[in-house]
């Protein structure tokens, strides 16, 4: 009887591991349906549940508004049980604490892989009478106040870049924060908005599925490999270059064999050859980085906007 007992207790934490995930798995998106995270979660989830095993089911929430911050609160606050995981976004996750009361800070956060570097864009209705940032910037100037561009919010990479563009041309732009990536798309297509400051992946997916819009300047180092017509922000005179990376984390403090689980499902999912192809079909620039990478990026992110916060503090604006 007591070789039994023993027997059950050397499998118990086996059987225990075996078991997870045994319900659904929230994945919290945080901005609205058809914007490029959203695109990107869809395409993954299917991986993570194939690496998961045990008919892992994985579900995504969208919980658009305030830049990012609704769906971040929700999951940096959710039970660290492996049962809530979300896309983190740079530089929102970072930024929004940083100029306001988030409800979270990165701390909050156990990273388990980035999954997207999308270097940001700016891109215009089809018929728009600027064709480059110049014209863009002359136009501005004998319009103070009038151009508008839409972004993902306060302190996204898209509102930031503009500001800096703003800065270096001179010029004073109408700043519409949106939801998400695809009320800017809206907004642009339908001639609300002149310019959508949003990633050239993004940008370059709507175009690809009939958008009347047209990029006028990639925000990286060097052209986009899925926009190699699209010249440089820098290549035009204006020293500008953000990027977004979009990476998959859950509240902290997963216990020890979860994340372990959740870790690899998602670097195998990331390295997934059918993934992977699918990505490219969305225009989503892959950069996979393990949590620790991941980890290391995000507090770098933190101390550098916090720097940038006390030069140039972007607030309302």
């Amino acid at each position: 009887m007591m070789r039994k007992v023993l027997s059950a207790l050397l499998l118990a934490p086996a059987m225990a591991l075996a078991a997870y995930p045994d319900k659904p798995i929230s994945m919290i998106v945080s901005y609205s349906p058809g914007g490029g995270t959203d695109l990107v979660a869809r395409a993954i989830a299917p991986y993570i549940e194939k690496y998961l095993g045990n008919n892992a089911r994985v579900i995504i929430m969208n919980k658009p508004g305030a830049g990012g911050a609704i769906g971040f609160a929700s999951l940096a606050t959710s039970p660290a049980d492996g049962y809530t995981i979300g896309f983190i976004n740079t530089p929102n996750v970072m930024t929004i604490p940083i100029e306001r009361e988030a409800g979270y800070t990165i701390e909050k956060f156990e990273p388990l892989g980035n999954i997207v570097d999308d270097p940001g864009a700016f891109s215009v209705y089809k018929d728009h009478p600027a064709t480059s940032l110049k014209e863009l910037a002359a136009l501005a100037k004998t319009k103070p106040g009038q151009i508008t561009y839409g972004t993902t919010g306060v302190g996204s990479d898209d509102h930031l870049a503009a500001l800096l563009f703003s800065r270096i041309a001179g010029v004073q732009l109408n700043h519409i924060p949106m939801k998400g990536a695809a009320d800017v798309k809206t907004g642009v297509v339908g001639k609300q908005l002149d310019i959508a400051s949003m990633n050239i992946g993004e940008a370059e997916q709507a175009i690809s599925g009939g958008a009347p819009m047209r990029p006028l300047g990639v925000m990286a180092a060097k052209r986009s490999s899925i926009a190699p017509n699209v010249p440089t922000f820098a290549e035009q005179g204006f020293n500008v270059e953000m990027s977004s990376l979009r990476g998959i984390a859950a509240p902290k403090g997963l216990p020890p064999d979860i994340k372990k689980q959740l870790v690899q499902a998602v670097e195998r999912a990331a390295n997934d050859p059918e993934f992977q192809k699918k990505a490219t079909q969305l225009f989503a620039p892959l950069r996979y980085l393990p949590p620790s990478d991941f980890e290391a990026y995000l507090q770098k992110g933190d101390a550098d906007f916090r720097k940038m916060w006390k030069e140039m503090p972007w607030g309302e604006k």
